[in-house]
C-alpha cells in the first residue's frame, strides 16, 4: 500500500504526467523493496504553492507505507530530492516530506483492512 503525493507549483505538460507517474510508481517500489502492483502515486501539479516567501519551484510530498522505518526516512529523502532535482528541477531546499507508516488496521484496501 505505499502512497506517495507529490504536490508542486510546477506545472507538468498534459502529455508529461503519465511519464512522472509511470517513474515515480516504479522508483517508489524500487526504494521501498515492495510490489509495484500495491504503489499508488497521486501526482498533483501546478498548485498554488508558496514556500519561504517564494513562489520559486517548490514540492510537498507524503509517503505512506505500512512497516516504514524512521531509519530508511533520511535515505527516502536523499533518493526523492534527487529524483525531484533532476526531473522537475526543484531544489532539495525547497521540499518538505511527510512521511507515515499507518497501523495496518487504519489503511482500507478491497473492502477490508490490511
Amino acid at each position: 500500500m505505499p502512497t506517495l503525493r507529490l504536490l508542486t507549483n510546477v506545472e507538468i505538460a498534459a502529455e508529461s504526467r503519465r511519464a512522472v507517474l509511470a517513474e515515480l510508481s516504479k522508483r517508489v517500489a524500487e526504494l521501498l523493496g515492495k510490489p509495484e502492483s500495491y504503489v499508488m502515486v497521486i501526482l498533483e501539479p501546478g498548485r498554488e504553492l508558496l514556500f519561504a516567501g517564494s513562489a520559486e519551484p517548490a514540492a510537498y510530498l507524503e509517503l505512506k507505507s505500512l512497516g516504514l522505518a524512521e531509519t530508511q526516512t533520511a535515505e527516502l529523502s536523499r533518493q526523492l530530492g534527487d529524483w525531484l532535482e533532476a526531473r522537475l528541477a526543484i531544489p532539495a531546499q525547497r521540499v518538505y516530506i511527510e512521511f507515515a507508516s499507518p497501523p495496518r488496521q487504519l489503511f482500507g484496501w478491497n473492502k477490508g483492512t490490511f
